[in-house]
């Protein structure tokens, strides 16, 4: 008897520890972002910082797309990524995408409304603001 008593003890710990290990998630969305060279219809960023990927949904304006269509057949008018992130020192960025003697990489801060972009050459660093975003939103979920 006193061990059927233990048993159910070990089981209902075990299930209490569940209740208190809740999975915890933050998204974090950047839209209406303008750009500095083009022009969109729609430019978002979503930052899932529990799957560490980050997705980019764009919408080419009339103009822009035509201009980039006139150099390459295989650009769409709206299009999406996706890339692996990774935080560091209160910054979000994106895994290096290039060479290891050139690469670029896109990052922002959490609490602000800028998009950079990082490119690196030959250990030369430089950054540029790639763009402003009019909105920002969070979302944490529990479950």
């Amino acid at each position: 008897m006193r061990e059927n008593r233990f048993f159910y003890l070990l089981i209902f710990l075990y299930f209490l520890s569940f209740s208190f290990n809740a999975v915890k998630s933050e998204i974090i969305i950047l839209s209406d972002c303008d750009d500095k060279q083009d022009e969109f219809l729609k430019n978002e960023y979503i930052f899932n910082l529990n799957e560490l990927i980050m997705t980019r949904n764009y919408i080419y304006k009339e103009h822009t797309f035509k201009k980039y269509k006139r150099t390459d057949l295989s650009v769409k008018k709206s299009n999406s990524y996706v890339r692996n992130i990774y935080e560091e020192n209160g910054k979000i960025l994106t895994h290096k995408h290039g060479y290891p003697q050139f690469y670029t990489q896109i990052f922002f801060e959490k609490e602000k409304k800028e998009i950079f972009m990082k490119t690196v050459l030959n250990n030369e660093e430089g950054v540029s603001k790639i763009s402003t975003c009019k909105n920002i939103e969070k979302f944490g979920n529990e479950s």
